[in-house]
């Protein structure tokens, strides 16, 4: 059914159709929208059997997903930013004992300094958790891409992460075609666990591995995510077939003749879109690849998309403090030919806009742009932060400077 609907409560709407049984959840902006509804759902017996359980932390609510799943529940969770990082020990055990939990993280700057808005900071920081990880362009894409995350991690018995922008997303509203119960239970078989806690036939779980076996453990784990790649697909078609909704692991947009391609995950692609249609409307051949798939990494289908192109814009909403663009340097191990520029945008909710879009990738094609650029940079400020740092050794937090620089004080 289509209807107005906020991102968070179609995501929650769409997850209570897949019955998860536990839900562990610890609040925090702009994740907590998505489990307010469903708690809610289970409240009022909309959503039964489930159990929701407010956890003391994001920890505890990973930690709490680990046993029910590892109990044999279909367990569901949600976080963001600095949650995110709390519960990362917990991350990397889920991963490793190969547990078929999903999570939506609504991407939100971390810190410091502090900052609620949308990047992909978060989820880029545990890309290497062992976590699959699907990156939403729209509301619509978010809500069929948590029905596919559930098929995804019961097939393999692995963990997948459902990442969409927070507040750009999580927070709008928009027409959402939401599944009937009918619809998802045919997509979505009953839960059979590849591993299960049972009493009757007890098992150890999370044994301590030596040198003797480590290694061995842990490539099969990534074979196990690179599985994905080919069942993605697959799971991907079937869903097709009961949606109408083509999901792709990358998604080549008016790439076929395209001089220059412009690579990017989220919700950017959507003003992305707009902005090459205009540029293509002045005769300039250029697109766009989105990626919906980021772990397990689509190394060969990115390849061929970029195949023949000669110049690569990667829009990073992320970037690794002290080396530059993270998807940049996927990308380019995949595809090495073109000449590359990352370009850094939207950190900490700054808008992306079309404007600054086609500014930036005009310079791109006319062989402008330097291989890193900060879209938007304030190059004054930024120059008398640099200025007050070299003049006195007690120059303050730098965060504390440039906000009183913004509000017109003394830099």
């Amino acid at each position: 059914m289509r209807r107005q609907i906020e991102g968070s409560r179609a995501v929650a709407e769409t997850v209570a159709l897949c019955r998860p049984r536990v839900i562990p959840a610890y609040p925090i902006s702009p994740q907590t929208h998505i489990v307010e509804a469903l708690s809610g759902l289970v409240a009022t017996g909309e959503l039964a059997p489930c159990e929701f359980v407010n956890a003391e932390s994001e920890f505890g609510a990973m930690s709490l997903a680990i046993g029910a799943s590892a109990a044999g529940a279909r367990t569901y969770t949600a976080t963001a930013s600095q949650g995110l990082l709390f519960m990362v020990e917990a991350l990397y055990n889920a991963a490793g004992l190969g547990l078929p939990i999903v999570m939506t993280v609504a991407n939100r700057a971390i810190g410091a300094p502090i900052n609620i808005w949308n990047d992909q900071s978060d989820t880029m920081s545990q890309r290497d958790s062992g976590w699959i990880q699907l990156y939403a362009e729209s509301n619509q894409e978010a809500a069929d891409l948590h029905l596919l995350a559930f098929r995804l991690a019961e097939e393999l018995s692995v963990p997948v992460m459902v990442c969409m922008d927070g507040f750009v997303l999580t927070h709008a509203v928009e027409e959402v075609d939401l599944p009937d119960q009918s619809t998802v239970d045919g997509y979505l078989p009953a839960y059979e666990p590849r591993q299960v806690l049972d009493p009757v036939d007890p098992v150890s779980i999370g044994a301590m591995v030596g040198p003797e076996a480590f290694t061995e453990v842990r490539y099969l784990a990534h074979v196990r995510l690179l599985q994905a790649l080919d069942l993605l697909p697959r799971l991907a078609s079937d869903l097709y077939h009961v949606t109408g909704r083509q999901l792709g692991i990358v998604n080549p947009y008016r790439c076929e003749d395209a001089d220059t391609v412009v690579v990017a995950l989220g919700s950017v692609l959507g003003t992305l879109k707009d902005t090459v249609d205009a540029l293509r409307d002045n005769g300039l051949r250029i697109g766009v690849l989105g990626l919906t798939a980021f772990r397990p990494f689509p190394a060969e289908q990115v390849r061929q998309a970029l195949a023949g192109t000669g110049r690569v814009v990667v829009l990073e909403r992320a970037f690794g403090t002290g080396a530059g663009g993270i998807v940049t340097g996927e990308i380019r191990a995949a595809a090495p030919d073109p000449i590359y520029h990352t370009v850094v945008a939207g950190l900490g909710g700054r808008p992306v806009t079309s404007a600054s879009l086609r500014r930036v990738l005009l310079e791109a094609m006319g062989s402008r742009l330097s291989p890193l650029t900060f879209l938007a940079l304030d190059e004054d400020l930024v120059g008398r932060g640099l200025a007050r740092s070299a003049a006195t050794r007690r120059s303050g937090p730098t965060s504390g400077d440039v906000l009183r620089a913004v509000r017109g004080g003394r830099a």
